[in-house]
């Protein structure tokens, strides 16, 4: 697999610290980001890395790793384990003197493959006799997605490109924010002949609608008239898909709230079934009122009072 340097990607130096690195990669996602390079394959790549970079180097004990070991970061256990089982062969086969190759120094990312280090332990070139060969699992990779509320209202397909590769996704009706999911055998390429890593997506959802969203609810404000409100009436309130008349109950007061059954937000992978729909009464005062109006109004206030 190819050596991406992390801290290259960031436009940072190994010194950086965790408040450099949460600005570069703000500054660079917002650079790169796909809604602003719409069909520019090169920039959807950066943007791809440089949220690799961003998910390793945020974490201080991925980044220790990954200071040490380079592109085999996620094998670090896996590489200190065979150290040791080396260290004690050499031990038990030459008396405890340093030979064959299991005190070779390997330097972390700008050094050598420690790939070559895997392949020489477990029956490559160098003393293979037939040994069997293991395999380690591919870097899982990171990446988010950013869709609008009423994208991920109804389920769709998108193609993403992930490391120059197109992946066709459908993304089911009623998605969250923050929500992650899984493409297996999408992330990095195994050693060895092992498996790849997989590819995690997280969601973020853009909300520009008069709706909130909590779970599989909906909430918004509705204004009806003052005389709707008190003698009650017939209105017609937005719906997230559409439209619905309402009867106002007489003398309905502001703040009031009805809920309209199976108007909400479509449940996740669960056809058919959707959330409700909550809506607060806004009482709307009449302004700019004529002299006969003031006149009602004033006779109305004698009157109730």
């Amino acid at each position: 697999m190819e050596f991406i340097d992390y801290y290259k990607v960031l436009e940072l130096n190994k010194s950086a610290s965790q408040a450099d690195i949460k600005k570069a990669y703000r500054k660079l996602a917002r650079k790169y980001h796909p809604d602003l390079n719409p069909d520019d394959r090169e920039a959807q790549q950066k943007f791809q890395q440089v949220n690799e970079a961003h998910e390793v180097l945020s974490d201080p004990e991925k980044r220790k790793k990954y200071d040490e070991y380079g592109k085999d970061w996620e094998h670090a256990e896996a590489y200190e384990e065979a150290k040791r089982r080396q260290k004690a062969q050499n031990g038990r086969t030459s008396g405890g003197t340093e030979g064959g190759y299991g005190y070779h120094t390997y330097s972390g990312a700008g050094g050598e493959d420690f790939s070559d280090f895997f392949e020489s332990m477990f029956g490559g070139a160098a003393g293979g006799r037939g040994r069997r060969t293991t395999g380690f699992r591919g870097q899982d990779f990171n990446a988010e997605l950013h869709l609008d509320l009423r994208e991920v209202y109804t389920t769709h397909k998108r193609t993403l490109t992930v490391n120059g590769k197109n992946i066709r996704l459908t993304i089911p009706a009623g998605v969250e924010n923050g929500q992650t999911i899984k493409i297996s055998g999408h992330g990095g390429e195994g050693i060895n002949g092992g498996p790849r890593g997989d590819l995690y997506i997280t969601f973020v959802i853009n909300n520009n609608t008069g709706f909130r969203r909590d779970g599989n609810d909906l909430y918004t404000e509705v204004e009806i008239d003052l005389y709707d409100a008190v003698l009650g009436g017939a209105v017609t309130v937005p719906t997230f898909d559409g439209k619905a008349k309402l009867t106002v109950k007489p003398g309905t007061q502001g703040g009031a709230k009805v809920k309209l059954k199976g108007k909400g937000f479509p449940v996740y992978k669960k056809e058919g079934r959707f959330g409700d729909l909550y809506l607060t009464y806004k009482i709307r005062i009449p302004a700019k009122l004529d002299e006969e109006e003031k006149k009602l109004f004033e006779a109305l206030k004698k009157r109730r009072s």
